[in-house]
């Protein structure tokens, strides 16, 4: 049942609007001025706004403009006795769905109302389905970090040089690799991912180069490994450091000559692949720990990007806050949410330990447990950990 909102200062027309409305099956809400109005809007979420423009404490123009700033998914139809074409002209210009002269023709409003609902809800699934169809979210951000990988990818995408991309867990260091493939020479052809450190040591050679029926026990049917499946694209092997060792030598060899032997074969298969690694260790310490090839660390690190904290660039925080908030309410189908200052900056203080996937779940928890607009007591309530609170109170 969509829920409407009628702001005007005369008790008649609200009476009337709110049992023409409720016969038609809207649940219906007032406000006797702008002011009054307003304060509803930001505290509770409406389908549609129906709005006096003459009004004391503030007109319906004012409320126009705030409203838009809070949430601009919402239809506001301007319902007025007062104005000229000059005012309805103005009224839309600032963000009105449409203008509707009193008394009202009460056919055309009902229309009016529906089809800007219909606006809405089409908005919501034509923005659901572009995020479905944008096969690479965007790289969110603006500071030193991000606009030196931004730049480094224009440089490196069209070459073939093998990349190791560096960085904590959770701060996008699988998007670096989609944008190294999108921007290649290779985007038209396979982008195939591997997580060394998901797949036990036993498995990882058969997934990587595949197997020969009856190599070993399970091995019921012949396997096409990653590498084959990526010939022509890009193979991502994220977690490299969690590779064994005799995984490492074979892919050190497919590297060197351009070359992989299933597991239980023989026959020397040609795979024309660009690798990107990545991973959350110090490759070097590994190597000095014999946990990692030298060798096969100086092939793959043609190319180094380190992918910097969320600690590191909290500048970037409000950017990427309004990017979920976006993504969230539209994959909830809900309006999108506003976000106090006050909040915003206790988000960029967190201490983000999980880094940008850590983010993202505080904002869907965010949008899930709070009001129309994000506080900052939401955010103490919902984002610092309890023990934080105590620590801070002690």
């Amino acid at each position: 049942m969509a829920n409407i909102l009628i702001i005007d200062d005369e008790k008649s027309i609200r009476k009337t609007l709110t049992e023409i409305l409720s016969y038609e099956g809207y649940k219906v809400e007032e406000a006797a001025d702008g002011l009054e109005g307003f304060k509803m809007f930001q505290a509770k979420q409406y389908d549609a706004v129906l709005c006096d423009i003459k009004m004391p404490k503030m007109d319906g123009l004012e409320f126009l403009e705030k409203a838009r700033e809070i949430n601009q998914d919402v239809p506001i139809i301007m319902v007025s006795g007062h104005g000229n074409i000059d005012t309805a002209v103005d009224a839309v210009k600032k963000g009105a769905y449409d203008y509707i002269s009193k008394p009202p023709d009460l056919n055309r409003l009902l229309i009016t109302l529906r089809n800007a609902m219909d606006k809405t809800k089409l908005v919501t699934e034509t923005k659901t389905l572009r995020r479905k169809v944008n096969k690479v979210p965007e790289m969110i951000g603006d500071s030193a970090p991000i606009l030196k990988i931004r730049e480094t990818i224009e440089k490196v995408a069209p070459t073939d040089a093998r990349v190791l991309i560096t960085g904590e867990n959770g701060v996008g260091k699988e998007l670096v690799a989609r944008w190294l493939h999108e921007r290649s020479n290779r985007a038209s052809g396979p982008m195939v991912e591997v997580n060394c450190a998901a797949i036990p040591s036993e498995l990882i050679e058969s997934e990587l180069f595949g197997h020969e029926k009856g190599s070993f026990t399970s091995a019921v049917k012949q396997r096409i490994g990653k590498f084959e499946q990526a010939s022509g694209g890009t193979l991502f092997l994220d977690e490299i450091g969690d590779m064994s060792l005799s995984a490492q030598a074979k892919v050190l060899r497919a590297l060197q000559e351009g070359k992989i032997t299933r597991v239980g074969g023989d026959k020397e298969i040609s795979v024309d692949v660009r690798v990107v690694a990545a991973t959350n260790k110090d490759l070097l310490k590994e190597v000095e720990e014999k946990n990692f090839r030298l060798d096969l660390y100086h092939r793959l690190s043609v190319i180094l990007i380190h992918v910097a904290s969320l600690n590191d660039r909290r500048d970037d925080v409000p950017l990427l806050v309004d990017n979920f908030l976006d993504a969230v309410c539209s994959e909830y189908g809900i309006a999108r949410k506003g976000i106090d200052k006050e909040a915003m900056k206790a988000l960029q203080n967190h201490n983000w330990s999980g880094n940008i996937r850590e983010l993202r779940n505080v904002v869907e928890r965010l949008v899930i447990l709070s009001g129309k607009t994000i506080t900052t007591e939401d955010v103490e309530d919902f984002v610092v950990p309890v023990r934080e609170r105590k620590k801070a109170g002690s």
